[in-house]
């Protein structure tokens, strides 16, 4: 497998953090350690070291991906176990994936393709790219060859990975919820019970379980990080995530949302931005400052999409060449 004496850029870092309201219970399973007569089927997670129930960032990033691999029409490429399927960058240049004998799918590279640069891409193996650009990105295989969609390619056994630039912090409970769910006498701490009963279609035989959810009401801190390699980029980039945050709220977060379970709102969206030049200047920053550059507060995701020129204003006025901070 080439490798790549190149270090991969670095701009800045923008964040993002937002209140997440929670509008129906909400469930994200934590597995239990024991299996108790009369205890819950299935518990949330929890913080080990306060008992809080809390949003795990993995969940939410893996809400996110899946919603925007729809959104931008991504085919289903890479096997998932259980007989699923997803997608993935199987190199960072296009390619072809053999899904099986005989047969291939095209994928976009990682450095430009839109869900792999923010989620990360992990190499495939067995896939094939046209014989030219294997050897200009200095792959040394050179057999088999094969024709695929008119271009003479080679297989490829090894394929590069792909850091993610998105960064999803797990969300943990805002002090004041937490003060309220503490209140809450539901016989859980700071959980409710959801007791359900499924009734077999066939011979009415009956089915009860017991899940835990987190309360409507509840709010919790969000936050994600995106690193800035490219300019043009991330204003794609971004404008993708809050368009996947306002899907994820006429959708569901957690499990069972058919159901009616994990309907959320983001709320209080903060925007700031520091330059790789601000790192660097961080031990001369006057005491009590921190050299974010900070952008107005938006209400929600309607504003968000409403205004979006005015975070693309703000992104291109830092990260375009000539406007550097």
């Amino acid at each position: 497998m080439p490798a790549s004496y190149a270090q991969k850029p670095l701009l800045g870092k923008l964040s993002l953090t937002s209140h997440l309201s929670v509008e129906t219970g909400l469930h994200i399973g934590g597995g239990g350690e024991n299996l108790d007569i009369g205890g819950l089927d299935k518990p949330v997670i929890r913080d080990p070291l306060t008992k809080y129930p809390y949003l795990p960032g993995s969940s939410i990033k893996g809400k996110l991906r899946s919603t925007l691999e729809r959104l931008l029409n991504k085919p289903l490429n890479r096997t998932g176990g259980s007989g699923t399927w997803r997608y993935e960058s199987d190199d960072l240049v296009n390619g072809f994936t053999e899904v099986e004998e005989g047969r291939f799918i095209a994928y976009e590279g990682a450095s430009t393709c839109q869900i792999s640069r923010l989620f990360g891409s992990t190499g495939g193996s067995k896939f094939w790219m046209p014989i030219d650009v294997a050897k200009d990105e200095g792959f040394k295989e050179t057999i088999p060859t094969q024709t695929i969609e008119g271009q003479n390619c080679v297989r490829i056994n090894r394929g590069r990975n792909a850091p993610a630039r998105l960064i999803i912090r797990d969300s943990h409970l805002l002090p004041d919820s937490a003060a309220k769910l503490k209140q809450v006498d539901t016989g859980l701490y700071m959980t409710e019970w959801k007791f359900e009963n499924g009734i077999d279609r066939v011979t009415a035989a009956a089915n009860p379980r017991q899940l835990e959810r987190v309360p409507a009401g509840s709010k919790f801190q969000f936050e994600l990080v995106y690193t800035v390699e490219d300019a043009e980029q991330a204003v794609e980039d971004l404008q993708n995530i809050a368009i996947a945050l306002a899907i994820l709220e006429d959708d569901a977060l957690g499990g069972h949302g058919s159901r009616g379970y994990g309907k959320v709102r983001f709320q209080n969206f903060q925007f700031s931005y520091r330059s790789l030049a601000q790192y660097r200047q961080i031990t001369s920053t006057p005491a009590g400052t921190s050299g974010l550059q900070p952008l107005e507060s938006i209400a929600n995701t309607q504003a968000l999409l409403d205004n979006f020129g005015s975070l693309r204003e703000y992104i291109e006025q830092r990260l375009l060449p000539g406007n550097e901070s």
